[in-house]
């Protein structure tokens, strides 16, 4: 890469820069964002901008999401393995300051490497927002991390090759800004609790209870890293999982006292155990979402609650779960999922964070 004579490079690692999200910093230099919504934002003077990536496809045509000067737009990437200047804007005001925020706007269908940013020579990197104290975390599927939340005008069989993702608008997003919250999203479409059910890496589904510790999880992208707990230790944990368990047989549906509907209880059991031992004084909200789906599912959730018997495990239904949309959760079924859930949260009180 041969920068200009009126360029400069913003390496990844300048303190100047805010990442936010589950992100692998093994090299400070070239930092790779891997789940939805992780980001890196900048304050700044100059007239123009790029971004140095590199992509790492698996599936779908994969975009970079950006909000500049409060102006959300993206870009798409190129499915090799290039090192690709992507230019974001070149007519800025230059002795203004902007604000820019990069985001991963897809969940495992990619992951990207970030290798900073390239401004003008005479700009200048201002001093970054403070981050907010209160910290979120949400796991879940396609409704957490934003998949298919661009599809306004869509019903039926969705044809989809990556365009309408956008963990932006999904309702986790707009809960951590309705709480001016830090937020960490474990999301990914098609997934489960359960290993073999569900849609991710079929026909060898994976399950959330195999990645919620991991760093990276999609085999088809590279090697499987743990996740360390210490670098992220939120106030506030959804779980919102458990309704691709329903495919390929609803058989929660079928029978409630059915074998498989208590393996799958007691996996649900163990996997809010282990995310109470990570995080020992978090309050843990277990959810589903308004997406259709048989009222079983929420029934075995609010039992395994109760069985827990702890007071800061608690079960959350909305106005309409399991009813207010029959397949994907659209711009307003999400903010209305955040509305509810954001009064959900205030009900704590200030004290919690």
């Amino acid at each position: 890469m041969d920068l200009k004579e009126s360029e400069k490079l913003v390496n990844a690692d300048l303190e100047g820069l805010v990442y936010s999200g589950r992100i692998d910093f093994t090299n400070p230099l070239a930092p790779i964002f891997i789940f939805p919504a992780s980001s890196v934002s900048m304050l700044f003077t100059g007239c123009n901008l790029k971004i140095l990536v590199k992509n790492n496809h698996s599936y779908y045509d994969n975009y970079i999401g950006y909000i500049l000067d409060g102006v959300q737009k993206k870009v798409l990437l190129s499915n090799d393995d290039s090192l690709q200047e992507i230019t974001l804007a070149n007519d800025l005001t230059c002795d203004k300051s902007h604000e820019l925020e990069l985001f991963k706007r897809q969940d495992a269908c990619h992951e990207f490497t970030f290798y900073g940013f390239i401004v003008s020579e005479d700009s200048k990197i201002l001093i970054p927002h403070k981050k907010p104290r209160k910290c979120i975390e949400f796991y879940g599927d396609s409704t957490v991390a934003g998949e298919f939340i661009e599809a306004k005008d869509h019903e039926g069989n969705l044809k989809h090759n990556g365009e309408y993702s956008n963990a932006w608008n999904s309702y986790a997003m707009i809960t951590s800004r309705n709480m001016k919250a830090q937020v960490s999203i474990i999301a990914q479409e098609g997934i489960s609790l359960l290993d073999h059910s569900g849609y991710f890496h079929a026909p060898e589904c994976i399950g959330m209870e195999n990645i919620y510790n991991k760093l990276h999880f999609n085999p088809d992208i590279g090697e499987i890293v743990k996740w360390d707990f210490r670098g992220y230790t939120p106030q506030i944990v959804v779980i919102d999982i458990g309704q691709n368990d329903a495919v390929p047989v609803d058989y929660m549906k079928e029978d409630e006292k059915s074998d498989k509907a208590k393996i799958w209880s007691e996996h649900y059991k163990k996997f809010v155990l282990n995310i109470r031992k990570h995080y020992p004084n978090a309050f843990i909200i277990l959810t589903t979402t308004i997406m259709n789906h048989h009222s079983s599912w929420d029934r075995a959730i609010g039992r395994i609650c109760l069985n827990i018997n702890d007071s800061k495990i608690i079960h959350f239904l909305y106005s309409l779960n399991g009813r207010g949309t029959p397949q994907y959760i659209k711009g307003a079924d999400a903010e209305q999922m955040a509305f509810e859930l954001s009064i959900f949260f205030k009900s704590f009180g200030p004290e919690i964070w």
